[in-house]
This record gives C-alpha cells, structure tokens and sequence, in this order.
C-alpha cells in the first residue's frame, strides 16, 4: 500500500467540505490517541503514526504536509524515552527539535495553526513555585533540551502556533506511570516510590479536550488580533509527588476491589537520591495554568479526578 493511501486511512469520514483539514502527529502516542477523538467533531482529520511521518526524517515530514496540506498541524509525537535520550542525543534532537522547525517552516508556508506539545522538563525545577510561562528555561537533560530547542524553533519560524507545555501525563492508552504502579502492585511484595518531587499528573484526555477547546475558539473567527497564540502551561489543577500519585492510583484500585500485593500505605517513600537515573528529573514540576485559564476561560479539573476517571476506564 503506498504511503498515500496510508495517511488517507487515517482520514475522518463523512465531514462537511468546508470544515478544516487536521493532520495529527503520533496517533498512537497517548495524546495522539485521544486527539483523534476530541478533534473528529471539528474537521476532516489525519492521523499519522511513525510507519506515516517519521519525525527522524525531515523530508518524509514535509512530503506528508505538503500531500495533506492541512489548515491545522497537531503535533503530539515526540522522542519521550527520559533516560535513554542521555545516549541516544542524535535521535532525540532529531524528533523534538529538528522535526518541530519543519513542521513550523512547513506551516508557514500554509499558513496554518501549529499546536506543538512541550514539557516540564524546560525548567531545572529548581523553583520554589509553579513555573509560569516566562521564567527562564534552563534544561537538565538531554529530552529537556531537545524539547526546548524545539520549542525555540517555533518561536522563530511561525508566529501562527500555540505550544502548551504539561507534565506526568498519563491515560487508559498507552504506557505510563498509572499503569506500571498498579501491574507492580499485583506483582511485588513492597514498592518504594520517590516522595521528592512534585507535579501535577495530567490525563491525556485533558490535554485533548482543552486543545479541542482552544482550537473551537480559533475556528470561532478568533483567529483574528484577539487570538492570541504563545506558550501556555497545560497540566492538570492541584499538586502531589510520585508517592502521593502512587497511593492515590492504588486507593482506587481497591475501591474497585482490583486484588493488590501492596496496599497505598505500604509503599515506602524515598529520595530521589535513593533511585538515581541516567536524566535527572525536576524536584518542582508544577505549572502555573493562570495564562490559560484566562486566555480561554477554561477551568482545569484536579488531578485526582484523573486518575478516577482513567482507573474507571481499566477496571472495565
């Protein structure tokens, strides 16, 4: 099958002919997952996945937006592997800083929206509070740098883009950290789980849903002076540690009466400095939502109920 016909399967059906064209990156990622269906009801959607539009490739990347040549650019995809980034840099710089200047250069030339997903991991997390959109950016790792450059090479190429930077994401599709706590708490007699850094754990379907919002309201005819495009924080409302996310994931395991090894007391809480990994991780990675939250009028629900509605999602 060529790739053509490919991307074209990956196509919504039965929308009008004036709605927009959407083209969404990484439709397997746990973003991607859940933008194809916040964004189905608000255009002709395609969805890629990495056999699509390898983001490694920048000339693969430009021959599918300039075959879709979509309105809207939604790009999820991205290298996330934390700590194997540390000895894989060519790659990792490749996917999420090379691969978004392409997509921007590329939407220029549209004139379409860019909206590109960016991390916590910009911030050294050294800070006392939540960070807000305009503190300054300083990387640990090799991931946070390469999402910064990113980030940095839209800025540069296309003013038209929206870059919403979250953090501990998680969802009933996919691998993440809500999965593997409650597979280990089947499985181990004891879990330890570092109690020292804070975040906001964020549901993918959040992160859909709010993109599907903001994008309604640039549809809307706000993509005039009023639209005002940028860098937003998009996490979820409240804060916890790893700890505190384990418990409450296990909590609601055995209110769905999922059979546990451990219970949420149990696990012990330690130090970062007790699990060390190739990249080191934020202590504070809270993200201060006020610009977002009033830009768009949208208010975030707490993380909590997160977890709620994906364990509801698994325990079925």
């Amino acid at each position: 099958m060529s790739s053509t016909a490919r991307i074209a399967n990956g196509r919504t059906n039965n929308i009008p002919f004036n709605m927009p064209k959407i083209l969404i990156t990484g439709k397997q990622g746990q973003v991607g997952f859940e933008l194809r269906r916040s964004l189905a009801v608000l255009g002709d959607v395609v969805a890629v996945d990495r056999t699509q539009c390898d983001l490694s490739k920048p000339e693969m990347i430009r021959a599918v937006v300039r075959q879709v040549r979509p309105d809207i650019i939604v790009n999820p995809a991205a290298y996330t592997a934390v700590d194997k980034a540390e000895s894989e840099r060519e790659l990792a710089h490749a996917v999420n800083a090379v691969a978004p200047e392409v997509l921007a250069q590329e939407a220029a030339e549209l004139n379409a929206l860019l909206v590109h997903y960016s991390t916590d991991y910009v911030f050294d997390g050294r800070k006392s509070t939540p960070y807000v959109e305009d503190d300054a950016a300083n990387p640990q790792s090799v991931y946070g740098q390469t999402k910064w450059a990113g980030e940095e090479a839209i800025r540069r190429h296309h003013k038209r883009h929206l870059i919403f930077r979250t953090s501990w994401v998680f969802g009933a599709h996919g691998n993440n950290f809500l999965k593997t706590i409650l597979r280990l708490a089947r499985e181990r007699d004891q879990l330890k789980i570092v109690a020292d850094q804070h975040g906001a754990p964020t549901p993918a379907s959040l992160i859909a849903d709010v993109t599907a919002q903001i994008i309604s309201q640039y549809l809307r005819g706000q993509a005039s002076a009023e639209f005002v495009y940028g860098t937003y924080h998009l996490s979820a409302s409240g804060d916890t540690t790893w700890h505190g996310y384990a418990q409450a994931v296990l909590q609601q395991a055995m209110s769905r009466n999922i059979a546990l090894k451990v219970k949420p007391d149990a696990i012990e809480p330690i130090p970062t400095s007790a699990y060390p990994l190739p990249a080191p991780r934020p202590e504070n990675s809270r993200l201060n939502t006020d610009k977002l939250r009033e830009s768009f009028g949208l208010q975030l629900p707490p993380w909590h109920q997160g977890v709620e509605h994906v364990m509801t999602l698994l325990a079925h």
